[in-house]
């Protein structure tokens, strides 16, 4: 049996990933990393401890759901203390995080994804061949989400963006438009606008559309449940302990 360690077991993931893992028959929870009190039952047997070291050291591969600062202090124990296969599925990181990343793909083999959906790994190769195909199209990506979401516009939403500017040789950061007020004047022709709502429940719902005289397209995505995150994740862990150092994305994991 695979031994997984998950990090940030006591949100709303974690609790998920828990929760599957209980009859899983491939891999079992070794470790759970908490720094808040359970507002669920934990089944009975497990290790539970707040120390980062510990969770590693009796983990296969270990599991991140939490927040920057968390998947930080992670990745720093793994890459100067015990280097070890993670999953993150934490959005919102900053230059210095994706570095830290890429520093620990080189003693293990890490993926990292912003969503461990299998439909939003298709629509993000649907919206790449798309924004190739349909070059002379605006492209406006919107995205939803619950109100307690703190980063946007969100991780997923970003990738998106990214997929759909790299099929045009575009670089993102140069074309992305996240706002807009006022008298700005027509719209360019490489805008790229990402655009983020907040709202009630919502687990998540992306949009790409492709927008052009006469005629548009729209590629849609909507999580309706949070299990589809777990189990991705679970899925790319089980996935992960055979493969060699290197930074890996969900699409490897899922063979796209």
């Amino acid at each position: 049996m695979i031994k997984v360690g998950i990090h940030g077991s006591t949100g709303r993931v974690g609790r998920l990933l828990i929760e599957n893992l209980k009859n899983d028959k491939k891999a079992e929870i070794a470790v759970l990393h908490a720094i808040e009190e359970f507002s669920f039952e934990v089944p009975k047997g497990i290790l539970v401890t707040n120390d980062t070291k510990t969770l590693l050291e009796n983990s296969d591969v270990v599991i991140d759901f939490t927040l920057p600062a968390g998947t930080q202090s992670l990745l720093e124990y793994a890459i100067n203390e015990v280097p070890k296969p993670l999953i993150i599925g934490t959005t919102g990181l900053n230059p210095h995080q994706h570095n830290l990343i890429k520093e620990l793909s080189k003693l293990s083999p890490v993926l990292y994804s912003t969503n461990m959906s299998l439909g939003v790994a298709v629509l993000n190769k649907l919206a790449y061949l798309a924004s190739e195909a349909l070059s002379d199209f605006d492209i406006e990506i919107t995205e939803m989400h619950h109100r307690y979401k703190k980063d946007a516009p969100s991780g997923t939403a970003l990738t998106l963006g990214e997929s759909v500017a790299n099929a045009r040789g575009l670089i993102l950061d140069e074309v992305r438009v996240s706002g807009r007020n006022g008298n700005i004047g027509e719209r360019s022709k490489d805008e790229i606008a990402i655009m983020a709502l907040r709202g009630g429940d919502i687990v998540g719902r992306h949009t790409v559309g492709f927008y052009n005289d006469g005629e548009f397209i729209e590629l849609n995505h909507t999580a309706t449940s949070r299990d589809t995150f777990a189990k991705g994740a679970i899925r790319a862990a089980k996935w992960i302990v055979a493969q060699e150092p290197r930074l890996y994305s969900i699409n490897d994991c899922l063979g796209l």
